[in-house]
């Protein structure tokens, strides 16, 4: 649980194209959350919203929701695979998340996946704000059985990012395994992050791809912690990194 003293870390999205319409709620240090806006709300009308797009809250009997003490997630992409990923994301970075994405999967994966990111990585750098007093680096392993991943970020306001996953199958569920790098990329591009992640071993694709995403999670719950006794100052020699 977030320290009650601290300035909340916290963003609330709303992203509207052509192509998805996305609504998210984030606060890094867990706990509450504030409400999602409707996607009726965002700038393109409700009648032209796709068919079956849904309400302000997701779905909380899916299994990609999770309420405790500490947390609060709840993933609504339409693609399962993707909403497990990001349930493991937010469940190990420490976050609470509610998110829910409509879009065109009747044209592909690509465009829900990718816009997903997006908005998530943006909400990130939101919340994050200054990175005073914040650790900046961080770096994990994190294993599934078999497989085990790395991952080394900066919250630099570089955006770059290197993944090297060594995934064999096509899909996984209904996620294309080729989105994964490109959606890492996408969060990198808009929350200003430096990432690498490797999946050093496995047999299982299923088990590789959760390895690195628990594996980043918790890099990033490094690199965003705060350091007391540090409160104010810029970890970086240029004296500013946002």
């Amino acid at each position: 649980m977030a320290d009650s003293s601290a300035p909340v870390r916290s963003a609330t999205i709303s992203r509207d194209t052509n192509e998805t319409k996305i609504v998210l709620s984030l606060n890094l240090d867990g706990g509450a959350l504030s409400p999602l806006p409707s996607l009726d709300s965002t700038t393109t009308s409700s009648d032209n919203l796709p068919q079956g797009a849904p309400s302000s809250s997701a779905d909380t009997s899916s299994h990609a929701s999770q309420s405790t003490t500490s947390q609060q997630i709840s993933i609504d992409t339409g693609i399962g695979f993707l909403d497990h990923m990001l349930h493991a994301f937010a469940k190990h970075s420490g976050w609470s998340l509610n998110l829910i994405t409509k879009g065109d999967l009747h044209i592909d994966d690509h465009h829900t996946s990718e816009d997903t990111f997006l908005a998530l990585g943006s909400a990130f750098k939101t919340a994050i704000g200054s990175t005073s007093g914040l650790a900046r680096f961080g770096y994990a392993y994190a294993p599934l059985d078999e497989a085990l991943s790395r991952a080394v970020v900066d919250i630099s306001n570089r955006p770059f990012c290197v993944t090297e996953l060594g995934l064999k199958r096509e899909k996984i569920g209904e996620w294309s395994t080729e989105m994964m790098a490109h959606c890492l990329q996408s969060f990198s591009q808009t929350s200003g992050l430096t990432i690498h992640v490797d999946c050093i071993r496995g047999d299982n694709d299923h088990h590789r791809a959760e390895s690195a995403f628990k594996a980043l999670a918790l890099a990033i719950r490094m690199a965003s912690a705060r350091v007391k006794g540090r409160e104010g100052e810029v970890p970086s020699t240029k004296g500013v990194l946002f």
